[in-house]
């Protein structure tokens, strides 16, 4: 059944920078290609990862590949700061700055592309949001609501508006243009960072305040992948049970 097509593809090459927003990507095991491949470590806090619940100018700096998806080695990694500056991720300017902002001692970590493990993606592979379900969050705070916040990597663009109707289909596999095939496995349950304006990083806990009143702490649901391949926007989006 046709339930709608690719609205927008999100990856994140720096776990908690913004991410880029681009036409076509390659699905793997662990998800997009290069999702939270890279990420910046707290070695104040025994070698957690830095994240936007410690430092909330992360939604400040974007990253992005330069050069195509390759297998073997990733692509030059940029990070755009928030006064344009652009360097390599990895500079140690960049790097003193964040450790400046942060207060924190920061130091690196670099994942294979052909495997990037669970713990900088998050919970699971894939997050999935709906165009219909963004517009009845806005209804429901009476904001608008920047996407960004929810950190997804695939919006949908569904045929039938219905709300939510993204979490009646746990346990279905969905098949993303000719190759890819996903099972949508359950909800994802919020925290702080949905709070941070992924433009200005100030806090508003409305949203979560929200969130949790009125979706049981639920927004969006994560997927497994089932079959890897390549997907770009515009495609298709058909489900199965």
């Amino acid at each position: 059944m046709l339930i709608g097509h690719i609205e927008q593809i999100v990856r994140h090459p720096v776990k908690s920078l913004r991410g880029e927003s681009v036409h076509t990507s390659k699905v793997m095991n662990y998800g997009l290609y290069g999702d939270r491949s890279h990420a910046y470590i707290d070695e104040t806090k025994k070698g957690n990862f830095l994240t936007i619940t410690q430092f909330p100018e992360m939604v400040q700096y974007s990253a992005s590949f330069q050069g195509e998806e390759q297998y073997d080695s990733y692509p030059k990694v940029l990070v755009e700061t928030p006064e344009g500056a652009i360097f390599n991720w990895d500079e140690q300017i960049l790097l003193h700055e964040i450790a400046r902002k942060s207060k924190r001692d920061v130091s690196t970590v670099e994942y294979s592309p052909s495997h990037v493990p669970i713990g900088p993606i998050a919970e699971e592979p894939l997050l999935i949001v709906t165009d219909a379900s963004l517009k009845k969050l806005e209804d429901i705070w009476g904001n608008g609501v920047d996407s960004r916040r929810f950190r997804p990597n695939l919006i949908l663009n569904l045929t039938d508006k219905s709300p939510f109707i993204e979490e009646e289909w746990f346990g279905k596999r969905i098949r993303i243009g000719h190759e890819v095939e996903i099972e949508l496995v359950r909800y994802c349950k919020r925290c702080m960072i949905i709070t941070v304006d992924p433009v200005t990083s100030e806090r508003d806990s409305s949203i979560h305040k929200t969130v949790i009143k009125e979706r049981n702490n639920h927004f969006g649901v994560y997927a497994s992948v089932l079959k890897t391949g390549s997907i770009q926007v515009g495609d298709e989006v058909h489900l199965f049970s």
